[in-house]
């Protein structure tokens, strides 16, 4: 018995010795030729051929596509004309087909193309009175209506054939076989063969071929190579293939006889019959060995073998056509270079294209079509475009598979240039892009961009074709799968011209995933409500694509009212449809929702996953529920399911959850375990509740493996700051807030407002201030809880608290500039006075109404420029618009006066707050006591000084108090 070889168990050397090293073979012929030299191929210096006389390689009988029709004579051929073009076939028939031979109507019946007009053609032939019927006759028959898949039809021929006392013969046999396996139905024409054998029948060489051909196309390489074994010693057992295992189908046909009916009734019942004298296999001719004489038998043993990656089998029966003399032809070696091939032996693949060549067995298209897709297989893109290109350099023409494979290849590689250059070589000889070939060019163009060059081929495509519901379903695809479901659409509702043109469920599910990509719920939705008026009922894929959408969406009601409706339908749903919904309701909260579909999805007989679990395991750990988080932990043990680091993650959310640290880091170990370890959520996850217990030893020791790994993110620093902060360690949070800076980590908003707020806690508001600047150069806009540092900072920077609280209410309250006011103010405070004046200035510009902390900020920031006199200007501004100075533009005069020496407008204020025309303010008192400072008259600010205790503290002075300070009033208001 021959020894089954894996495509890993063959060496090289091994599978070239098999196939190409025949010792018991006399004439020894050298494998390599000049020609293959030339190709600047590698191969191995024990790599010979020995073989029998040239003659032997003389090609047998071409089945190329290019052999000719053959040529009728006599009154055949305007029979045929006339039988291809007249309408009104029976009148026809009735002028010129009464007096045929049988050998004519033989000719006739076999050229019929369709088989409605077969049929009617072979009942005119059997209404004539001269008429007998024979098996030729039935065989054309039959074969056609098995090829048509008229089951119903080819039983009653089948019966009439027996009825009229006409056997069957092996080609008959032969021939049932071949339509029922091409049918897909192999254990049906496995029974055929059973029934020939009850006749007496034994299968002939191209009965046998047959078999084994269908039963290779079916993948059942085992009973193909054992079937062809036994025929080789005479046996042929079947017993194996029993009525009884049958299904009982009718295969579409809408008969009520089932097949397994037919063959236990009529097809045994005639089939018991005796066969006539010299068809009746004897004893000694079953039990007498035999071999294969027939070219095309050990082409398909070849391919057999090839297929079932037992390259030595292939090998073996390679060498055997030698040694039994049966000639080989185009087939023989295509397909062996096809099998060494597709296994990795491409140099040996070359070398039998070379000895083909070599003895005038010339290679046809396909041979080329092997190579190419070999090579592109292989990634040897120009080495496959180099056998495209050799095609027509032989004196051969591509044909649609040569263009398929070809095109497939330059798409799948996005080469644009290439793949037009193929096209329009296609166009000069009159071929057309195939509708294959279709949505991988559009897929193409697609994933470059083009999408008008996509609009043109499509259109152009659909003038003159019909497109398949399969072929549409793929373009609306290609698009879905770059969110361009407006393009989707168009091809969707494309042009529809034959009546078939009901859009298949397929159509519908990809247009549907375009919705769904795009979020486009409610089109989906309406998309779906409308396949039923259109003659489509939705299937599995639609409605688990529909739920799943909108779960991940958080449309759960939808969701949930097209899982019943689904089961309703009688349809099951998958366990990611379950899921979808579970992770939904747990995402939202909705736990009890939850539970309730995972009780549902048990009665349902779904298994649930480890995805089930982990949602409910996760929702229940963001609400603190650590019971159940664990009683469904358990439950997903004890079916089974390992526990994966999520599931493990959302364990340690649960019991960060709680503050249980022991429970936390038990899981923590089970993910060390786990393969690659512990991932970032975990390690955050674990890194968060160290800092929640200020443990700074164990939260470092996860952060420096972090960093050591290159895992550490965002999370993860802040989740450093945050601890270091809490214990009072700033000059460490400060360096991880610098760390993280530098990593590249200031990604977003929120990485920014946290090392932001670390620099205000540590009193480094310029870095603060800086890390503002670059996040609106980078145009990431600041959010609440950016301002809210922001706020932090001014009142740690020293502005008036009435300042903070007038800009942080017009915040709150979302009025006009109030944003820019904050930002203007926070620059201006520290230092950074070029970014301050450019939005000032900008909205100066703007010409717009303003109000008063607006303008306030401006008077600020212009007064700690040093540009006095546009903080004056500005004020000037104010009072035009008709808006009175409140204690905040008073502040920040003052100040201005003061750094100016302007002690006039010091003193002004001053005798307002003094006289009780300002409300007395404690922060405007300092900002006049500064005012002095800055003018060099520190006598005078210590008398603002003491006035200010006097408004604040209350009149407990002696009267020698009261009179000094009277004259000390009197020389400042002189002053």
């Amino acid at each position: 018995m021959i020894r089954s070889y894996s495509s890993g168990e063959l060496s090289r050397e091994s599978f070239q010795s098999h196939i190409l090293v025949l010792p018991r073979l006399r004439t020894s012929v050298n494998f390599y030729s000049q020609m293959l030299n030339s190709r600047g191929c590698r191969f191995h210096p024990e790599f010979k051929l020995h073989c029998h006389p040239k003659t032997l390689f003389l090609p047998a009988r071409s089945s190329s596509s290019n052999v000719k029709k053959k040529r009728y004579g006599g009154v055949l051929p305007s029979i045929l004309r006339s039988l291809a073009s007249d309408k009104d076939l029976e009148k026809t028939l009735a002028s010129g087909c009464e007096n045929l031979s049988p050998k004519e109507q033989t000719v006739v019946l076999k050229e019929q193309s369709n088989c409605e007009r077969l049929i009617r053609v072979f009942e005119f032939f059997k209404s004539l009175k001269d008429y007998v019927p024979n098996v030729i006759h039935y065989n054309i028959v039959l074969r056609a209506l098995g090829r048509a898949q008229k089951w119903d039809k080819l039983r009653l021929c089948w019966i009439e054939m027996a009825k009229n006392g006409v056997l069957p013969t092996n080609n008959t046999y032969g021939m049932l076989v071949d339509v029922y396996g091409k049918a897909g139905m192999v254990k049906e024409a496995l029974l055929w063969i059973k029934h020939m054998r009850l006749r007496g029948l034994y299968p002939d060489e191209v009965t046998m071929n047959t078999v084994v051909r269908v039963l290779k196309d079916a993948g059942d390489f085992d009973r193909a190579d054992r079937f062809y074994k036994d025929w080789c010693i005479g046996r042929v057992d079947l017993n194996d293939i029993e009525l009884d295992s049958m299904i009982d189908l009718d295969n579409g046909s809408g008969s009520a006889i089932s097949f397994k009916q037919f063959l236990s009734t009529e097809l045994f019942r005639t089939g018991g019959r005796s066969p006539v004298s010299g068809t009746s296999g004897s004893p000694d001719i079953e039990s007498s060995v035999r071999k294969p004489r027939l070219t095309s038998t050990y082409n398909t043993l070849i391919d057999l073998y090839g297929k079932a990656d037992r390259l030595k089998d292939a090998a073996d029966v390679f060498a055997e056509m030698l040694k039994f003399g049966v000639a080989m032809d185009t087939i023989t070696f295509n397909t062996m270079i096809f099998t060494c091939g597709s296994h990795g032996h491409l140099l040996e693949a070359e070398s039998l294209l070379a000895k083909m060549e070599e003895r005038g067995i010339p290679p046809d298209t396909k041979t080329y079509n092997i190579f190419l897709s070999l090579y592109a297989g292989a990634g040897n893109i120009e080495a496959a475009l180099e056998y495209y290109r050799k095609i027509r350099k032989v004196g051969l023409f591509p044909d649609i598979v040569t263009h398929r494979a070809v095109l497939h290849i330059l798409c799948e590689r996005n080469m644009v240039q290439e793949a037009e250059t193929v096209i329009e070589e296609m166009e000069e000889f009159g071929i057309h892009i195939d509708e294959q070939s279709l949505p991988v060019i559009i897929k193409m163009y697609i994933a470059e961009g083009l999408l008008d060059r996509a609009k043109m081929l499509f259109e152009k495509f659909i003038l003159d074709h019909e497109l398949s519901s399969k072929t549409s379903a793929a373009i609306i695809d290609a698009y879905a799968e770059r969110g361009l479901w407006s393009e989707a659409e168009a091809v969707f509702y494309g042009k529809r011209d034959s009546p078939r043109q009901n859009r298949s469920v397929l159509e519908y599910n990809v247009m549907v995933k375009a919705y769904g990509k795009a979020e486009l719920y409610d089109k989906a939705y309406s998309l779906f409500k409308s396949m039923r008026n259109h003659g489509t009922w939705p299937d599995e894929c639609t409605y688990n694509s529909l739920i799943q959408m909108f779960s991940g969406g958080d449309l759960v009601d939808h969701a949930r009212d097209l899982l019943g409706e689904m089961r309703a339908a009688g349809l099951k749903p998958k366990c990611q449809t379950y899921s979808s919904l579970i992770a939904c309701y747990a995402r939202l909260g909705q736990l009890s929702d939850a539970v309730d579909v995972y009780q549902e999805m048990i009665s349902a007989g779904v298994k649930p996953n480890e995805v089930v679990f982990g949602s409910l395991i996760d929702g229940f750990a963001e609400t603190g529920g650590v019971e159940e988080a664990l009683q469904y932990f358990r439950m997903m043990e004890e079916s089974g399911i390992s526990a994966n680091k999520i599931v493990l993650t959302s364990l340690i959310k649960a019991y960060t959850k709680v503050g249980c640290l022991e429970g936390a880091k038990r899981a923590y170990e089970k993910i060390k375990d786990l393969e690659g370890g512990p991932d970032i959520v975990a390690s955050n996850s674990m890194l968060n509740l160290y800092a929640d217990l200020g443990m700074v030893s164990e939260a470092r020791c996860v952060f420096d493996n972090l960093k050591e790994t290159g895992s550490a993110d965002g999370f993860s620093f802040a989740a450093m700051m945050y601890l270091y902060k809490s214990m009072g360690m700033l000059d460490e949070a400060i360096d991880v807030a610098d760390e993280m800076k530098q990593s590249g980590l200031l990604r977003d908003c929120s990485s920014y407002n946290k090392v932001m707020a670390c620099y205000v806690t540590n009193g480094q508001l310029r870095g603060c201030g800086e890390l503002l600047h670059e996040m609106i150069n980078r145009k990431i806009l600041p959010d609440m809880g950016t301002f809210n540092v922001l706020l932090t900072s001014l009142k740690k920077g020293g502005i008036p608290i009435e300042a903070v609280t007038q800009l942080e209410s017009s915040y709150q309250e979302g009025k006009p500039y109030a944003r820019q006011a904050v930002i203007i103010t926070v620059f201006s405070l520290v230092g950074l006075h070029a970014y301050a004046l450019k939005s000032c200035d900008a909205i100066i510009k703007a010409e717009i109404p303003l109000e008063s902390f607006v303008y306030n900020a401006m008077i600020y920031a212009y007064g700690s420029s040093g540009q006095i006199d546009k903080a004056l200007n500005v004020f000037m501004k104010m009072k035009d618009d008709g808006l009175e100075p409140d204690i905040i533009t008073y502040i920040n005069l003052v100040s201005c006066y003061g750094k100016s020496g302007m002690l006039e407008g010091v003193k002004r204020i001053y005798s307002q707050l003094k006289f009780g025309e300002i409300e007395p303010n404690e922060s405007l008192f300092k900002a006049v006591m500064d005012a002095y400072k800055d003018a060099n008259k520190p006598d005078l600010a210590e008398l603002v000084n003491q006035e200010m205790k006097f408004a604040f503290e209350g009149p407990d002075y002696s009267e020698s108090e009261i009179e000094g300070e009277s004259k000390s009033e009197d020389i400042v208001l002189d002053l």
